[in-house]
């Protein structure tokens, strides 16, 4: 028997009779054997005999044909986002992130957000055995709440970003809240607040310098996103010429202690680089493969010597926190992609969920194992249900392979965290579900109106993916075909006409067609500027049009508005996926643009070759900006009287869009 005891001890509980898998450095397992729990603490583990003659209980857990193990390690959750399961699936990251959850972030996320999703998220972690979980995510204080209101143990990381977040207008005063949240739950028995600097392209130097500092100054890990998708890397490669985490490293961030969730897309060397450091990391297998982000090499960075720990990831991208899923995950896909049926043995699985992840979280030395002094943080699973059944003893490692292939969170009948019993028999303790259930349902109903609402209008999530105000222009223009053998150099030279500026581009124009064509349309267009050292500037826009025209002059010169233009940041892909069209068309134009002065007014006038779907002819459009009804109709004066002199007839003009003319064709 492991730990000193003296007769007749008397203890709070004994848990007697179940196999119990110590996760020691030993792996010792006891079949049959008992644990002693005194307080918040394990005060001695062994067989059932040794425990009997040594102590006696106010109170004995009969764990006949049950396990009893190391409460789960969830080492990386959101665990407010439960109350965005389910929200929008099939999607990739960027579409995710950008098109759905930031936009109900803002609108919806405030304190008590924050508490509910907690205390759903304990609700459902404790169910699955968990009894640790690390966190990332905003207004970390009501999550330390909700985490001590349901009894759990928790590593609470307060998300610091370069950008505006629901409880931080800037990253100062997001340090600000930190600092002070590190402060008031230093020395919690079950709470650690901790840095959580989203990622390094969240962030900035600056700000990682200064989560550095604060998790020196105070003796606690921080938490991070590192290497996600291989489209992160590659662009964080292509601006600093650095991997990642060597990148992490030379700017001293892994001098503190790092947890570091995913590392999906890794190097060797960055594998070697996070052992000699130190620093922890966060498998999420079950996110990973959903948003197509790729598997982590998991055996590679075991075999290098980092601790990895298990993790879920939020319910926005999992939609489960169900941790023997994960182990499961971890085990087959380190198997199936590392081409061998011994990698990742199931035993491994179950470090990585308990001890592994205890270490890789900084937390070994309180939790993770069943070891005489540790923290009473463990629960009881049942081996007595047809899918755990028959049981084999012929290598020594089957209760391991039990866990991993056969085991279901439901399988959980009973949960200690720091010795006090918060699910007995599959019931909660410490929850009331009912309550969070309704609170729950009710939250829903809002924010399931707010995306109705949102997807009948283009201009709202628009706007939602930029956090752009609508900008309406107006503008006077009109087309129309070029006379044979038009040359716009010696057209425009005349005397009523300056030209004040010339470019030539090639421009790219996807059109984005919602319900039955006829009303908004979104236009994406890829404006190659050929520069006259032969350079190409590509300028990216998007503009939101309306259906109509707000009014027609003679020689079929048009008003029309633009309700919101802006730059495209995101790619063509992106837009496809986000705003769903139910048509796209596009066209392809070479064109010379003139900026021109004309009887004192500006002008600009395009030369336009349409090169796809090819069109035989040249055409011009004359444009101008403007702000009132009497200044559109001077414009349009001008406009009509510069087409005369540019040899364009009223029969060749034309009152379409280009996309609208080669769809017609």
């Amino acid at each position: 028997m492991s730990g000193s005891t003296q007769p007749s001890q008397q203890v709070d509980w004994i848990l007697r009779g179940g196999t119990v898998l110590t996760m020691n450095p030993a792996r010792t397992i006891h079949a049959p054997g008992s644990v002693a729990i005194q307080g918040d603490s394990i005060v001695a583990v062994g067989p059932v005999a040794e425990i009997d003659a040594a102590y006696t209980a106010a109170e004995t857990l009969d764990c006949c044909d049950h396990v009893v193990m190391p409460g789960l390690i969830n080492t990386h959750t959101h665990a407010p986002m439960a109350l965005l399961r389910g929200l929008a699936d099939d999607l990739r990251l960027d579409v995710w992130l950008h098109g759905y959850i930031l936009p109900v972030e803002r609108e919806f996320v405030n304190p008590e957000f924050c508490f509910l999703g907690t205390l759903l998220s304990c609700a459902e972690m404790l169910r699955g055995g968990v009894t640790t979980f690390v966190d990332m995510y905003y207004h970390e204080e009501e999550v330390a709440w909700a985490a001590v209101q349901a009894g759990m143990r928790g590593i609470c990381g307060e998300t610091i970003v370069k950008l505006p977040t629901p409880d931080a207008v800037a990253f100062e005063q997001g340090l600000t809240y930190l600092s002070d949240l590190i402060a008031h739950w230093a020395g919690h028995e079950l709470i650690m607040a901790v840095p959580a600097p989203h990622s390094i392209y969240m962030t900035t130097p600056e700000i990682l310098r200064e989560t550095t500092a604060i998790a020196l100054q105070h003796g606690v890990p921080q938490l991070i996103h590192v290497a996600e998708t291989a489209g992160e890397v590659e662009e964080w490669m292509t601006s600093t010429t650095r991997r990642p985490v060597r990148w992490l490293e030379e700017q001293g961030i892994l001098e503190s202690d790092v947890v570091a969730a995913h590392c999906v897309h890794i190097s060797r060397e960055e594998a070697l680089l996070l052992a000699e450091t130190g620093t922890g990391v966060a498998h999420n297998p079950t996110s990973n493969l959903k948003l197509a982000s790729g598997v982590a090499p998991v055996w590679s960075m075991i075999e290098a010597g980092v601790h990895v720990g298990v993790g879920t990831d939020g319910c926005a991208s999992n939609n489960d926190l169900d941790m023997f899923e994960e182990m499961r995950l971890a085990a087959l896909l380190a198997k199936g992609v590392g081409g061998s049926p011994v990698a990742l043995p199931s035993e491994d699985a179950v470090a990585m969920a308990t001890i592994e992840g205890a270490r890789a979280v900084f937390l070994d030395h309180l939790i993770g194992s069943l070891e005489p002094g540790k923290r009473a943080d463990l629960i009881v699973l049942d081996m007595s249900q047809t899918h755990s059944l028959p049981h084999f003893e012929t290598t020594g490692l089957n209760i391991y392979s039990r866990i991993v292939y056969a085991s279901h969170r439901s399988d959980v009948r009973d949960v200690f965290v720091n010795g006090k019993q918060l699910v007995r028999g599959r019931a909660l303790q410490s929850v009331d579900e009912g309550a969070i259930l309704d609170q729950t349902r009710d939250l829903a109903q809002r924010i399931n109106a707010f995306f109705v609402a949102r997807e009948e209008s283009v201009l709202d999530k628009l706007v939602d993916i930029g956090g752009l105000e609508q900008q309406e222009t107006f503008e006077v223009q009109a087309k129309g075909f070029a006379p044979e053998g038009f040359d716009p150099d010696k057209a425009l030279a005349i005397p009523e006409i300056t030209i004040t500026g010339h470019s030539s581009r090639d421009q790219y124009d996807t059109y984005l067609f919602f319900g039955d064509g006829l009303g908004e349309r979104l236009r994406y267009r890829e404006d190659n500027v050929l520069e006259p050292d032969g350079e190409i500037h590509p300028i990216y826009t998007l503009t939101l049009t309306g259906p109509a025209k707000e009014a027609e002059f003679e020689n079929s010169v048009v008003l029309s508005r633009a309700r919101y233009t802006a730059p495209a940041d995101r790619s063509l892909r992106f837009y496809r996926e986000y705003f769903a069209p139910s048509a796209i068309r596009e066209v392809s134009k070479h064109r010379e643009r003139y900026h021109i002065r004309f009887k004192g007014v500006d002008l600009a006038v395009n030369v336009d070759r349409i090169t796809s779907p090819p069109q035989p002819k040249l055409y011009i459009e004359v444009k101008s900006r403007t702000w009132s009804q009497q200044d559109a109709f001077r414009k349009a004066g001008l406009i009509g009287e510069l087409l005369h002199l540019l040899g364009s007839q009223p029969e060749d003009m034309l009152g379409q869009e280009y996309v609208d003319l080669v769809a017609a064709d």
